[in-house]
């Protein structure tokens, strides 16, 4: 089985790393650091809407440009080279796929041009816990006089710090750890009772704890219970879409130590000439060529709405942890002393990973969901 490519999805893949590179190098992620911002910034959410990613994977019909799974996780493999802190994985994946997938045409309509123009961003209000828990949820939603009002606390929301609506998971019936009872809901950030606590973080990029005291939605994603069936579709495409963006770091964090072993010297030689550090690089590339064979996959099950696509998503996050750990690790020791001071970008990549690595769970998380969807 093959994974090329359509015309479309390599010139967008170009298009997008020329743009990570031009526009949003690792210094720019070091400028907000630095500023206190930390996440995306205007400036970078406009650029990303001129060039169209927001409306990668929405018809044509609402105001973007189709190019599928496969063409999105080109663009975020390119901002995972560069450390890019974007609102597309969160807003251009999750909030788009999760609006399509809840088959509600009146918010279809309202919002996917918005998010295909860069006027909206979103962020999902998942997790409760320390560790990612789809079913692990306490906040509740009830109905009141004036609307659905929900309730609970959501930690480590990526874009958490920045996004103007919230999609929260929630239950209306049932208790923690029960796949039956819970529902997907639009929350505005500036709705009565949001309380956003910043987070910063390791990797600079804009995540928060969100408390919602009976927060009023403003629009409820699929049927009153139902939000599983919504949300597992969803939260395979953004395992899958983020393992693209850790194939980036990875690839890039790679490709900065191979240069560094092909230039730096060490009694008289090149570094690289040692077949000790040869063999290293070697097991590095052979792995990246797996997990690109692995997020290829899943992204392509994924367009083509397969059976196995759940699987290959668990699959394809599960390996890309792993290759990015390792990566990570050998980028930082390869580089010797100067791998671990910030001056240097080897250390930025080993932090991003590592918050990469936990994010919509970690490699055991994924192996077990593996297993368990193998029938194990």
């Amino acid at each position: 089985m093959t994974f090329l490519l359509t015309e479309d999805q390599a010139m967008l893949r170009e298009t997008a790393l020329g743009f990570v590179r031009d526009e949003l190098p690792v210094s720019h992620l070091r400028a907000l650091r630095d500023g206190g911002a930390g996440g995306s910034d205007p400036e970078t959410r406009a650029k990303l809407a001129g060039l169209g990613f927001f409306g990668v994977i929405i018809p044509d019909e609402p105001g973007g440009e189709h190019f599928g799974l496969g063409g999105l996780g080109q663009v975020l493999e390119a901002q995972g080279r560069t450390l890019a802190a974007t609102p597309l994985l969160q807003t251009a994946l999750i909030a788009a796929s999760a609006i399509q997938l809840c088959g509600d045409e009146a918010l279809a309509a309202r919002w996917l041009p918005m998010i295909a123009t860069g006027e909206a961003t979103f962020a999902l209000a998942l997790d409760e816990g320390a560790h990612h828990d789809p079913l692990n949820i306490a906040a509740t939603a009830r109905q009141t006089a004036s609307g659905l009002a929900v309730s609970g606390t959501k930690r480590f929301v990526p874009d958490g710090r920045s996004a103007d609506q919230f999609l929260v998971v929630a239950r209306v019936s049932g208790a923690p750890g029960e796949e039956v009872g819970l529902g997907l809901f639009l929350v505005p950030r500036d709705a009565d009772g949001v309380s956003i606590t910043t987070l910063y973080t390791l990797d600079a990029h804009g995540a928060a704890h969100v408390s919602f005291d009976n927060s009023l939605a403003s629009g409820q994603l699929g049927g009153a219970g139902k939000g599983s069936d919504i949300l597992g579709p969803v939260l395979d495409r953004a395992y899958a879409g983020l393992a693209a963006e850790m194939l980036g770091v990875a690839t890039a964090a790679f490709e900065l130590t191979l240069d560094y072993l092909q230039t730096r010297k060490q009694f008289g030689q090149l570094i690289g000439s040692f077949q000790a550090l040869q063999h290293r690089a070697a097991i590095m590339f052979t792995e990246l060529e797996l997990t690109r064979s692995a997020v290829a996959a899943a992204l392509s099950a994924l367009d083509a709405g397969r059976a196995d696509a759940p699987l290959l998503a668990s699959l394809a996050k599960a390996r890309a942890g792993e290759t990015l750990h390792l990566v990570t690790n050998e980028t930082v020791q390869m580089h010797g002393g100067i791998g671990m001071t910030d001056d240097h970008d080897a250390g930025l990549y080993l932090k991003r990973a590592r918050v990469l690595e936990a994010l919509y769970g970690g490699e055991s998380y994924h192996r077990n969901r593996f297993a368990r969807l193998s029938g194990f």
